[in-house]
């Protein structure tokens, strides 16, 4: 169990590093001016009607990081620092949020799979918590309470595997567009490349966290039930 704890801490830490270089490298992008003078918003908008997306809007939110496409809406969601920036982070964002627009336009599996699944975890995360927890207190007289907690948990870790596939493709899908189009310089491209990949790191933390949580949670049940 000792094991199980010391990788979560590892993963943790981890996580905080990555999340450190994503915030830096955007930070350093954002000072890196497009040469075409196109902001976020336009980028998103090309790169729609360059797919045939003509049902999909984009708009602003607030908050930083917390772009999204939403599929339910149908709108890319960009937030402050890259709706009308015009630089590579703005221009990396914002492409590749719209990457998941053509994603659903395209009915990607992977893309599928999750939305199939947001319901579910949705229910599944409020409840985990309390009956790991609860689990653990009970777990010598009442095993099967932690063991139900697990199952919901693992609902969560399933959730975020599927996860890494969608977000990899989706940038995948933003660099071919930004190269194929020559929307970028040599420079700009390969700064989109190195934000995204970072981005993209924080969904493979996230998701070996999960696992090593499971499997933490596992060993305790295992040892004591």
């Amino acid at each position: 169990m000792s094991g199980a704890y010391l990788l979560i801490l590892l993963i943790g830490g981890i996580g905080m590093f990555v999340q450190y270089k994503l915030k830096s490298k955007f930070k350093h992008y954002s000072k890196t001016h497009l040469q075409n003078g196109l902001s976020g918003k336009e980028i998103a908008e090309k790169m729609l009607a360059d797919n045939g997306i003509n049902d999909v809007k984009v708009v602003s939110t607030k908050g930083m990081l917390t772009d999204h496409y939403n599929p339910q809406t149908k709108t890319v969601n960009l937030s402050e620092g890259v709706y009308n920036q015009r630089n590579t982070s703005a221009a990396a964002v914002a492409a590749h949020e719209c990457g998941h627009a053509v994603q659903h336009a395209t009915s990607y599996r992977w893309l599928e799979l999750r939305s199939k699944l947001v319901p579910t975890v949705g229910i599944s995360s409020k409840l985990a918590s309390f009956l790991l927890i609860a689990g653990i207190f009970t777990v010598n007289s009442f095993p099967q309470l932690l063991l139900i907690g697990i199952i919901f948990f693992a609902a969560t870790v399933v959730f975020s595997i599927v996860t890494l596939p969608v977000e990899y493709d989706a940038s995948n899908r933003a660099l071919a567009w930004l190269e194929n189009k020559n929307m970028l310089t040599t420079e700009e491209q390969s700064g989109a490349k190195d934000a995204l990949k970072w981005a993209a790191r924080t969904y493979l933390v996230a998701a070996l966290g999960s696992i090593a949580t499971l499997l933490y949670y596992l060993n305790i049940y295992s040892s004591r039930s």
